[in-house]
C-alpha cells in the first residue's frame, strides 16, 4: 500500500503517512496499490489498472470498467498487456491450483514458474533440475525444495500474481 499524496510505502496498520502526515487514502499524485503516479482527474490506474477511489482492498481484485467502446486496453490477436503493466482483459487469470500444485510436483524442473511466466527463474530451476546432477545430485534436491516452497507459497496466497502482475485466480 502506498501514500497517494507523496507516495512512500505505508504499513496495513498506519492510518496516517509517515513522511508526510496525510490520511492514509487521501490524496491524487499515486496509486495506492502500485505506488505509480497518477493524474488527479484519473479515475483507474494507468500502470495496475485499479480504481482510484480510495485505499485498495487487500486480496481483491476489480478490473477496470472504462465503459462501451472504450476498453484502455490494446486490442487484436495476442496483443499483450499495454505499456506500464495494465492487464489486458483479452487474457485468462492464471489459476492458483494449477500452479501450486506444478510447484510442489514438477518444481524440480521450474515448470510454475514456466506457467506463471518467471521464465529465468524457471530456467535456472530446469538447469539446477538437469545439469546439476553432475555436482553429485546437489542441483536436483536444492531445485526440489525450491520448487515445493515456492508451491506451498502460491497455495498459500504469498506469491499472488504472475510475471505480468494479474492476480491468480482461486479455482
Amino acid at each position: 500500500m502506498y501514500c497517494r499524496n507523496c507516495g512512500s510505502t505505508l504499513h496495513q496498520s498506519d492510518s496516517v503517512c509517515p513522511c508526510c502526515g496525510v490520511p492514509a487514502g487521501t490524496g491524487t499524485n499515486y496509486c495506492g496499490n502500485c505506488g505509480g503516479t497518477t493524474d488527479g482527474q484519473a479515475a483507474v490506474c494507468i500502470h495496475c489498472g485499479r480504481p482510484l477511489g480510495g485505499a485498495p482492498q487487500q486480496g481483491t481484485y476489480q478490473a477496470p470498467n472504462y465503459g462501451p467502446g472504450n476498453t484502455g486496453y490494446n486490442t487484436g490477436y495476442n496483443a499483450g498487456p499495454m505499456p506500464g503493466g495494465a492487464p489486458n482483459p483479452g487474457f485468462p487469470l492464471k489459476s492458483k491450483l494449477a500452479a501450486g500444485l506444478l510447484g510442489i510436483f514438477l518444481g524440480v524442473f521450474g515448470i510454475h514458474n514456466f506457467y506463471l511466466g518467471y521464465t529465468s527463474k524457471a530456467v535456472i530451476q530446469l538447469l539446477l533440475g538437469t545439469v546439476g546432477i553432475l555436482l553429485c545430485g546437489l542441483g536436483p534436491c536444492i531445485s526440489a525444495l525450491w520448487g515445493f516452497i515456492e508451491g506451498i507459497l502460491i497455495l498459500c496466497g504469498s506469491i499472488p500474481t504472475d510475471a505480468q502482475g494479474r492476480p491468480l485466480k482461486d479455482s
